[in-house]
């Protein structure tokens, strides 16, 4: 049976705290009446509430001398106090105090109990919240993951869960979001955390060689084969498989994957003997696998072998309250890496970082900071230095501007700054911020003198 929740009355009005207990109990709530504040504080004391409705003018103690006291006993209780038209003065000092919120007498019932639901919703809300931040604190391990914002916690408490299951997993998302790094947090606060946690990006290996990258292979099974290798399924026994861009794998690599996810065994390319593995398989994909499944492009029964838990990480754009903590966490570490003295940004600069829509998401926002801090000579990285105006117009052959290669875009700039110096290498290192030593360094570098 559903517990009730509990309302504390406050008011020296009898008429008035009968009124209120008649009506909040046909709301089906249970109701407590104290017939001042002094009798409130001590009722705090001894029980909990879920909400207290007080007035504010009673003979012995006020409800705003009350409502002090009982926020120093029990911040958590959300406390709404009646007041006559004229103490609205009075009520808002109370709101400052910590009041969720404040009615005028007589009370518009549809106000009081919206009033009501709010306050509890929002306490309930931030108890979670408090709970979920203090059981990832204490038994979940961040690891690299930075973020605070609503989604991330949602996303991390379903991780903290899926820890210490021991099912297949397959984490979904925009290229750039971060997967990798969930599937490390996966496992590094599994109980597979002291065995490997082996990576492999299915994308980025040939067919031919993806099997003998997975499953290993023996001496002389193909050119090249001068020894006997073990597969990542070997290397992960005991831990964890990472497969990113699981997408992307053949008809028939899926195939045998598929067969290895049911028997738990596989064969070396080239050989016969069956080895049987412990593995926890983690994959990836940016794509929808369920479309890709309609399409005929990936296999229907695997996906369900996959798709057993699977964890949506959100694109930057849907959780901007983390944009300003992981820009801060980037320059920090670039700052570290290049040797910079940089303090952090302009109000205007973390402006246009925060209204940016970033189509690539962290990857593309740290390659954005690594390179204003590389180009940097201020303490504060301000608007020009991001470039995102250059990245939105950018009509390059690439498929997004902001993915340049440090190398192109430190090249780019360093023969933008020559033109503007007409050729003078002294001053295009001042303007760099470089001394003309490492100016010729990397004119020649860039085959450039």
């Amino acid at each position: 049976m559903e517990q009730k929740d509990i309302i504390l009355v406050v008011d020296d009005d009898h008429v008035h705290r009968t009124m209120l207990r008649t009506l909040l109990s046909g709301w089906g709530y249970d109701i407590i009446e104290a017939d001042d504040g002094d009798t409130a504080v001590e009722m705090v004391r001894e029980r909990p509430f879920d909400l207290i409705l007080m007035d504010i003018r009673m003979i012995r103690v006020s409800g705003l001398e009350a409502l002090g006291i009982i926020r120093d006993i029990n911040p958590s209780i959300p406390i709404i106090l009646m007041t006559a038209y004229s103490s609205v003065e009075t009520a808002v000092e109370g709101l400052k105090k910590g009041a969720y919120d404040y009615l005028t007498k007589p009370l518009d019932f549809d106000e009081l109990r919206l009033a009501m639901e709010r306050a509890m919703d929002h306490t309930k809300l931030r108890e979670e919240n408090r709970l979920l931040r203090a059981s990832l604190d204490t038994h979940f391990d961040r690891s690299n993951i930075v973020g605070r914002s609503s989604a991330m916690e949602k996303l991390l408490g379903l991780v903290a869960q899926v820890s210490e299951a021991d099912a297949t997993v397959l984490i979904t998302g925009e290229s750039g979001t971060g997967k990798e790094l969930i599937a490390g947090a996966i496992h590094f606060n599994s109980p597979r955390k002291d065995r490997p946690f082996i990576k492999i990006n299915c994308a980025a290996i040939t067919e031919s060689l993806l099997e003998a990258e997975l499953f290993g292979h023996e001496k002389g099974s193909f050119t090249g084969a001068d020894r006997t290798k073990e597969g990542k399924f070997r290397q992960a026994d005991g831990g964890s498989l990472f497969l990113d861009e699981v997408s992307e794998m053949s008809q028939a690599m899926q195939v045998k994957l598929l067969r290895v996810l049911q028997e738990r065994e596989i064969t070396r390319v080239g050989g016969d003997e069956v080895i049987t593995v412990d593995v926890r398989v983690i994959a990836a994909t940016n794509k929808n696998l369920l479309e890709a499944v309609t399409a005929g492009h990936f296999r229907e029964d695997l996906f369900y072998r996959l798709n057993v838990i699977t964890l949506q990480v959100p694109p930057l754009r849907e959780r901007q309250e983390d944009i300003a903590l992981l820009a801060l966490h980037f320059l920090t570490v670039f700052a570290e890496k290049n040797n910079k003295a940089i303090k952090g940004f302009t109000p205007r600069a973390m402006d246009r970082l925060l209204k940016y829509e970033w189509p690539g998401n962290i990857r593309e926002l740290m390659n954005v900071i690594e390179r204003s801090v590389v180009l940097s000579r201020s303490e504060y990285l301000d608007e020009d230095a991001l470039s995102l105006t250059e990245r939105h117009e950018a009509t390059s052959n690439d498929v997004t501007a902001g993915t340049l290669p440090l190398e192109e875009v430190e090249k780019a700039t360093i023969i933008k700054t020559l033109k503007a110096t007409g050729g003078n290498k002294s001053e295009t290192a001042r303007r760099l911020g470089i001394t003309r030593r490492t100016l010729h360094q990397k004119l020649r570098k860039y085959g450039m003198m």
